[in-house]
């Protein structure tokens, strides 16, 4: 599960890479309950990863900072934290896997979305059908003789 890397680099597309070297990983005790175990070991990983001194293109360093997400600090530091797994090197896989996928994320240029209005005669069909359900509810009203 481990996230693949090769020259010691952390692999997000085929053209685009991170050393490991710009990311600062750091190991925490983890919260919540687990017992004795949870006060002596330090499984918890903290990974700090600052956007704004990487080795990121430009293009790529202000899609990250436009994120509106709540782990990217006013300074544009990603602060990742894992502490799911009990071992410190699942919890370790975890978070930067957690930090190729966002950066995976940022990578997708989305097509721009342009609006599309209905055709004349769909607007024309619906505007019939409506009248016609009107015309069959009007008939199940009274008689009047």
């Amino acid at each position: 599960m481990f996230p693949p890397n090769d020259d010691k680099l952390l692999r997000i597309t085929g053209s685009l890479a991170i050393p490991l070297s710009e990311i600062e990983i750091s190991a925490v005790r983890a919260q919540g309950p687990g017992g004795q175990n949870v006060n002596k070991v330090s499984s918890a990983i903290h990974l700090r990863f600052d956007i704004r001194s990487s080795s990121l293109s430009e293009f790529y360093k202000e899609r990250l900072l436009a994120l509106n997400d709540q782990r990217i600090t006013k300074d544009g530091v990603l602060i990742l934290k894992a502490q799911q797994s009990r071992s410190q090197e699942k919890n370790k896989s975890e978070a930067l896997l957690r930090l190729q996928e966002l950066l995976l994320s940022v990578t997708v240029i989305r097509k721009k979305r342009r609006p599309t209005a209905p055709s004349r005669s769909a607007q024309l069909k619906r505007v019939d059908s409506k009248t016609r359900r009107g015309k069959d509810k009007a008939m199940r009203g009274k008689v009047i003789l």
